[in-house]
């Protein structure tokens, strides 16, 4: 199952029957290979080799051919149904996970998540580990690897059960090579090579990418499922957006979509650290929040710590979560009008206290957009929570993994 990451954006969880999308989003024809049938039955648009035959209107025979290739390389199984109204009870086709797993890994500032999934999804383990991601990259990989190998003895599984992996990491990423280019949190990660790192140790593909895209999907395919236009503002040390549009992840020609913690907002010249002065980042994000309540006296030196003050009911905190709200949804505002989502999900740390943060966000966003992009808007909380960026990172791996373009380059005997 293991193979090249794919530089287009990652196709849907659970195609629409009866067409199956490539990765690279072009139609394919209807079950023109095994990876598109097990896409089908996948999306639960067939169960049966009847129901493929009967969906896709190829013979029998060619059916079984795809069947029989997906079964012998381990991708499903077929057992009796057990119930019949007479002769020879149905076969029913279902995803084998038990030998498949996929790791998601969730690089933070100051935090390493890992989580261990089988190829349908389920969590098989977790954990989490306080971890600097200025230790670089030798140092905080190895602990990935370490923890991996913990959490497959955990599960009870080899690591050649191990396919794909994916990583989100807090820095812009060039998704077709898995590099970090020029991150500012995370010194001496300037296009490490990330993939080749795992490929070396677990022989499978690592799938990198910003920790904010990964957070997107694992809210669009998890939490709102039927929504096709999607935004996730994560508000956490610094601000950052990931965008799904079409059921797709969009992430721009080189990959930086996204980064609106570097707009000008407002009339203030806070200094930020990209150089620039005025950014949201520096007007709204944790640590900017935290300098100016710390300037006031107050013990505060993370987002954490803004978080601890507003559930205090601490007034000043209060007031700035809120007037940041504010300035995000200035922002966000411009990106309604834009872009005109169905949902906007806010996350990160900030997100803990989401009732102050959500009321500034959502002032802003209704004065401001245009009455037609907000007429069916939702904006709401993160209902992925803490582990959204490791859940995400992990639905990218199967997602690649089970991809018809991978499953076709294993069973034509495609090897790592």
């Amino acid at each position: 199952m293991p193979g090249a990451p794919d530089p287009s954006p990652s196709a849907p969880s659970a195609p629409s029957a009866p067409s199956a999308p490539s990765p690279d989003g072009s139609p394919a024809p209807v079950a023109s290979s095994p990876g598109d049938v097990l896409a089908l039955l996948r999306a639960g648009a067939a169960a049966t080799r009847a129901d493929l035959a009967r969906l896709t209107g190829l013979a029998r025979s060619t059916v079984s051919q795809r069947v029989d290739a997906l079964i012998a390389h381990g991708f499903v199984t077929e057992e009796a149904d057990g119930s019949s109204t007479g002769g020879r009870p149905p076969r029913k086709l279902r995803l084998r996970t038990r030998e498949h797993a996929v790791a998601g890994v969730d690089l933070g500032a100051s935090h390493c998540r890992v989580l261990l999934m089988d190829a349908g999804g389920q969590t098989l383990a977790l954990r989490e580990d306080p971890l600097s991601i200025a230790d670089g990259p030798q140092s905080v990989l190895g602990h990935v690897e370490r923890t991996l190998h913990a959490l497959l003895k955990e599960a009870g599984r080899e690591p050649s059960t191990l396919q794909s992996l994916g990583v989100g990491v807090p820095g812009p990423v060039e998704f077709s090579t898995g590099r970090p280019v020029d991150p500012p949190i995370m010194p001496g990660w300037h296009q490490y090579p990330i993939p080749e790192f795992f490929a070396d140790r677990f022989q499978v593909r690592a799938l990198v990418d910003n920790d904010v895209n990964v957070m997107a999907l694992a809210e669009q395919r998890r939490a709102f499922p039927d929504t096709r236009y999607l935004l996730y503002i994560k508000v956490g040390t610094g601000i950052g957006c990931g965008i799904v549009a079409d059921s797709r992840l969009h992430r721009g020609a080189q990959g930086s979509a996204g980064d609106i913690g570097h707009i000008r907002v407002g009339e203030l010249d806070e200094p930020c650290r990209c150089g620039n002065s005025g950014c949201l980042e520096a007007v709204a994000g944790g640590a900017a929040l935290a300098r100016r309540l710390s300037d006031l006296g107050l013990d505060a030196a993370s987002g954490s710590d803004v978080v601890r003050l507003v559930k205090s009911g601490h007034r000043d905190a209060v007031r700035m979560v809120r007037e940041a709200g504010r300035a995000v949804g200035e922002v966000l505002a411009g990106l309604v009008n834009f872009f005109n989502p169905d949902t906007v999900v806010v996350g990160g740390a900030l997100a803990a206290v989401h009732d102050q943060l959500l009321a500034g966000v959502r002032e802003a966003v209704y004065r401001r957009s245009h009455p037609l992009a907000t007429h069916v808007l939702r904006i709401e909380p993160s209902r992925t929570g803490e582990n959204a960026a490791a859940i995400g990172a992990g639905i990218l791996a199967v997602e690649h993994a089970l991809s018809p373009r991978e499953v076709d380059r294993v069973v034509a005997g495609g090897g790592y």
